[in-house]
Parts: C-alpha cells; structure tokens; sequence
C-alpha cells in the first residue's frame, strides 16, 4: 500500500473514532446495523470502536458499512498477461514469439506486482501495485 493510500486510510479512520467518540449506543443505526457492527470482545458483544485494522477489513467485507464512510477499498490479483506486460516485456514484437511460449518463458520475479489496491474516498482515487 502507498503512503498516499495510508494516509487516506488514517483520515477515514480518524473520522470513524470522532463519529463513534460523539455517539451514544445507539449511534443512530438501525438495530440491524448494531447488531453487524458489534464487537466481539472478552467473548460477548459490546459497543466499541474497531481498530484500524478492523476498520479497513470491515470496509473490504461489508458493503453497507464502507458505503456510511464513503471509503472503497479494492484488492485484485493481476493476471499473468498484467504482470508480463508490468514487466516491460512486448510481446508483440519478440520475433514471432508466441504469446503461449513468452508465457511459459518469463520468468517474473517477486519484483514484479502481484496485487492492484484501489482505495476510493471522497470522490479520490489512489492505485498501488503490491508484490
């Protein structure tokens, strides 16, 4: 993840702690939202904030929950063809190799992507790629 996507992530959450810190229980949610956004703590539920962590995996797994804090979050694995191309390699004009065999030719190393992460907030939109 980049610096730039850290950051967003911090502001997002930054704002969850000041939203839940002014809220009471209640949190104005809707008693199917409170019950999906409790937290399993000392092994009982209770009302209290998730941590950044959390938070983030909350954002990734619950629609409903990324959409009141306007933050999407995106992970994808990029294909062979995506990291072949990430590689610099131009298939296209390697003398007639086939793409099939600069498949089964390249050998892509822990260097090159394996991972695109999208965050979107506040109409802004960072990518980063991860090895």
């Amino acid at each position: 993840m980049s610096k730039e996507q850290q950051e967003l992530l911090d502001e997002v959450y930054k704002n969850y702690v000041k939203w839940w810190e002014k809220s009471d229980d209640s949190c104005n949610l809707t008693e199917e939202q409170s019950n999906k956004w409790l937290k399993l703590i000392d092994g009982g539920l209770q009302w209290a904030p998730f941590s950044q962590e959390e938070f983030i995996n909350k954002c990734k797994t619950d629609t409903e929950f990324s959409e009141k804090w306007g933050l999407k979050i995106k992970e994808r694995e990029l294909s062979l063809e995506e990291r072949i191309i990430f590689a610099g390699y131009d298939y296209e004009n390697r003398g007639g190799i086939g793409w099939n065999m600069l498949k089964e030719s390249v050998d892509l190393d822990n260097s090159i992507p394996r991972k695109l992460i999208t965050i979107t907030y506040n109409n802004k939109t960072i990518e980063s790629y991860e090895s």
